[in-house]
């Protein structure tokens, strides 16, 4: 059985779906929720925002940062993920177990973003 998750998309996807045990997350990027605008600010900002993003779609189906197990970071600029890993670090606390991550460059990304991140976390039974 699966459970969409609801949120904003940009296209024709759900946020996010719960299908035996496990939460799909269709890639975040810096995007203000409230405008659907890129954030300002460069690759620090709208991996903040992504983050955040990624937080309330989890919080939408009872879950945290916490309960991620695995995340893939897309960038525009590879040159970039020094700050942007920075940024991404920020939002787990220190004892916490990292997320297994991959990061990759792409070409280009919809609607101009510098970076999207995509994450599978254990949904709550």
């Amino acid at each position: 059985m699966k459970r969409k998750l609801e949120a904003a998309t940009v296209g024709p996807f759900s946020a996010g779906i719960i299908s035996d045990g496990i939460c799909y997350l269709s890639a975040q990027g810096g995007l203000d929720p409230m405008t659907g605008d890129v954030v300002p600010g460069g690759i620090r900002a709208e991996t903040r925002q992504a983050m955040e993003n990624i937080a309330a779609i989890l919080a939408s189906g009872g879950m945290t940062l916490d309960d991620v197990l695995t995340v893939t970071c897309y960038l525009t600029d590879i040159s970039e993920w020094p700050a942007m890993n920075e940024e991404y670090a920020s939002h787990f606390g220190a004892d916490q177990i990292l997320p297994a991550r991959t990061a990759v460059a792409v070409a280009a990304l919809p609607l101009n973003l510098r970076i999207e991140i995509a994450a599978t976390a254990r949904a709550p039974r």
